[in-house]
């Protein structure tokens, strides 16, 4: 198409200059030391268009002579900046490959050369994926000690970048998961708190601080980035339930009295204080420090509204208040009675409903709500213990012997 374009316009040349000049007569004279010489209108133009031409040529072919050698040397600069880049290249694939030994080695090949070359200096951000790269394989062939001489060094490097580039962010990342495999959770936690805000909220960013905080035994700060991955969606609808779940345990297992269990409580989020295993870990927290009104007090709520949780939420919260029965008061006893009237088959719930009762010395009405918790084989061997133990008392209140040797038989079972 190009060649059709130049025909028609060469054709369009031509005519054009056979109707302007084909009828010129014109002459142009030239004197020159006595000299007089004619020469046509279109020869005189022609000559001139020439020499214009060739003057034109012989600048251009001077200023290329002079100057060939820069751009000789530019010429091997870039050849230079090629290979670099073809061993930077070779070295992800390298590493992409498990070929730690090589890919380290054509890392630090592409930094020699652009060491070597001036012109190439500048370009932080390609030394700084030269030694990430090179950190993160000798990371794997477990050199610490040049892995951590090529993390400052990339560290260093990546800070003189512009702020918020992608290798600066790389290097912090790399550093902390280094770290993090080694197990320094304090170091990997001032890495990841220097990354700017946008950046810490990433998926990987937040993986890393979880996984820094557990280590560090830090469960408020873990519980809070777990929340975050969840909301973010980092992980699977029924792993982020089950990990918020242990984490909120361990935020209420690092307490070390009642009063400190309530603060903690207090801190967590709404939907972790809904969560009726939380809600019983934390009543049981409280009854081990002796505060068991406090921990009916936390249980009431959900005791309120049993039938809305599942079988396993109303074993947790029997268990709980189980836990908490010491000094039970009266105004329990209706809102058990509706307990089982809403899960009457539920050893769990039985189980609960007995002990409260016989807490109460009200064994008329406990009997049978014990005997269904202890046939119950649902149930766990220490609560099975526990009801048969009571109706051990039970018939020793009621001078029993026999039946109560019999339970006490059933209770060593259990052990």
């Amino acid at each position: 198409m190009r060649a059709v374009i130049w025909f028609i316009l060469l054709f369009a040349l031509a005519v054009v200059a056979a109707a302007t000049l084909g009828s010129n007569d014109g002459l142009v004279s030239v004197y020159w030391d006595g000299w007089r010489t004619d020469v046509s209108f279109n020869l005189f133009m022609l000559l001139l268009l020439t020499s214009c031409f060739l003057l034109i040529t012989t600048v251009q072919a001077i200023k290329a002579l002079i100057g060939l050698p820069a751009r000789s040397r530019q010429w091997r600069v870039a050849r230079r900046d090629q290979i670099a880049q073809a061993a930077l290249r070779d070295a992800l694939a390298q590493y992409l490959a498990g070929r730690y030994g090589r890919a380290q080695k054509s890392a630090r090949r592409a930094l020699d050369i652009q060491s070597k070359t001036p012109e190439l200096a500048p370009d932080t951000e390609f030394s700084v994926l030269g030694h990430l790269l090179a950190a993160g394989s000798l990371h794997r062939l477990q050199d610490r000690g040049e892995r951590d001489a090529q993390l400052r060094r990339a560290l260093e490097l990546s800070r003189r970048s512009k702020g918020g580039s992608l290798a600066q962010e790389g290097a912090h990342m790399l550093a902390a998961e280094c770290a993090l495999d080694d197990r320094d959770a304090t170091r990997a936690l001032e890495l990841l708190a220097e990354l700017p805000p946008g950046v810490a909220r990433r998926t990987q960013a937040l993986r890393m601080k979880l996984q820094a905080a557990r280590l560090a035994r830090q469960p408020q700060e873990a519980l809070k980035t777990a929340r975050l991955l969840a909301k973010h969606q980092g992980f699977s609808k029924d792993a982020s339930v089950g990990l918020l779940r242990s984490l909120a345990f361990e935020v209420i297992d690092s307490a070390r009295d009642a009063e400190q269990v309530h603060r903690l409580w207090k801190h967590l989020d709404t939907m972790d204080r809904r969560d009726a295993f939380v809600a019983t870990r934390a009543a049981t927290r409280l009854a081990e420090h002796g505060a068991f009104d406090d921990g009916r007090a936390l249980l009431r709520p959900f005791w309120n509204r049993l039938s809305d949780f599942n079988v396993e939420e109303r074993d947790a919260l029997a268990h709980g208040l189980v836990a908490c029965v010491h000094g039970i008061g009266a105004d329990w006893l209706p809102g058990l009675e509706a307990a089982m009237q809403t899960c009457p088959r539920q050893g769990a719930v039985a189980y609960a409903a007995g002990c409260a009762l016989a807490e109460r010395k009200l064994w008329g009405k406990a009997k049978p709500l014990l005997q269904q918790a202890a046939d119950d084989e649902a149930l766990t061997k220490p609560a099975r213990r526990r009801a048969w133990r009571y109706l051990a008392q039970l018939a020793e209140e009621q001078s029993d012997p026999e039946r109560a040797a019999r339970c006490y038989a059933a209770v060593a079972e259990q052990s």
